[in-house]
Parts: C-alpha cells; structure tokens; sequence
C-alpha cells in the first residue's frame, strides 16, 4: 500500500511568481533599515495617543451636552 506524500514546494517559474518574489525580498529588505522604535517612544506616543484621544472625547461630549437643547427646542419643537 503506498502512502500520500505532500507535494513538494516548487520554485518560482513564471514572470507572476517571479515579481511575487522579487517584491517580497525588496520589502524584506526595506524592513531590515527601518530604525524601529524603542520601548521609552512606543510608551510616549501610545500616552499621547490616549490623551488626544480623551480631550477630543470630552470636547464632543460637552459640545452635544450643550447643543442638545437648542436641538431639541428648535428642530424636534419639544
């Protein structure tokens, strides 16, 4: 009884598999120059980000707290 074997990975052999290729080697390379960020600037800017993003939250909420009744008198005639 013979057994299934897995096929075999084939090497690029057509102008598409060629460019996959390529773009894959220059986008490895690409990576490797990247300077990557530290631990002390991914902690600041992920501190900034959260920030920004609480100022603008309370600025939205108090700008609908406030125009919500001028909204309702003037629109919704309530």
């Amino acid at each position: 009884m013979a057994t299934a074997r897995a096929p075999q990975p084939q090497a690029p052999h057509g102008p598409e598999d060629r460019r996959r290729s390529n773009f894959v080697q220059e986008s490895w390379a690409e990576l490797k120059k990247v300077e990557w960020p530290g631990q002390n600037q991914v902690i600041q800017g992920t501190v900034v980000v959260l920030i920004a993003c609480a100022v603008v939250g309370a600025y939205l909420y108090l700008n609908d707290q406030i125009w919500k009744p001028v909204v309702q008198k003037v629109f919704l005639g309530q």
